[in-house]
């Protein structure tokens, strides 16, 4: 059985109208005693977070599909505290590349989100669609990379096939990040 006192609190901000599977997959996991932590808060991207999240004082907040951009003046407050999953391959330089298994190189996707991702890996032609959670900070899209995964792209994929599988690594990687945080 997990420890009560060294529970980490996680506050979420996600997307009202998303399926949020990243949720579904962290609740699931600290119940199966996977990640010693709490959900402390779930914030809807129609609310405004920042009470929210000073009254509960979250040790980290998951970015959950959030549609709003983050204020700098949170982004400070939470240094090292935000993590976000990234549909692409952040490097862990500005300059620098990521590789996929296959050692070809890893596309960033950055400023893309979602099913435009998706199509983006298709459309260049990539052999691995991959997504990065990383720690936010002011650099759009970049920050202190925690973990990344990879999905092969097929011959026969499309945006929804292939978006499917990637998601589904995308729920184990956050499971398995917020797991290794104290």
């Amino acid at each position: 059985m997990m420890s009560q006192i060294n529970k980490i609190k996680l506050a979420f901000l996600v997307h009202e109208g998303g399926a949020q599977t990243n949720l579904k997959a962290i609740r699931n996991a600290i119940a199966e005693g996977k990640i010693n932590a709490e959900i402390s808060a779930v914030v809807s991207d129609k609310e405004n977070a920042m009470p929210i999240l000073e009254k509960v004082s979250p040790d980290y907040i998951c970015l959950a599909g959030w549609k709003k951009i983050i204020p700098d003046q949170m982004i400070k407050k939470y240094e090292n505290k935000i993590l976000n999953l990234h549909p692409g391959l952040i490097p862990d330089t500005m300059e620098g590349k990521t590789l996929n298994p296959d050692n070809t190189e890893g596309i960033w996707n950055k400023g893309m989100y979602g099913s435009k991702a998706v199509q983006n890996f298709l459309d260049q032609k990539s052999t691995y669609a991959g997504s990065s959670i990383h720690f936010l900070t002011l650099n759009f899209d970049f920050g202190p990379v925690l973990g990344k995964t990879f999905e092969k792209i097929e011959p026969n994929d499309t945006v929804e096939s292939l978006y499917d599988r990637l998601k589904k690594k995308e729920n184990e990687l956050y499971v398995e990040v917020l797991a290794k945080l104290k």
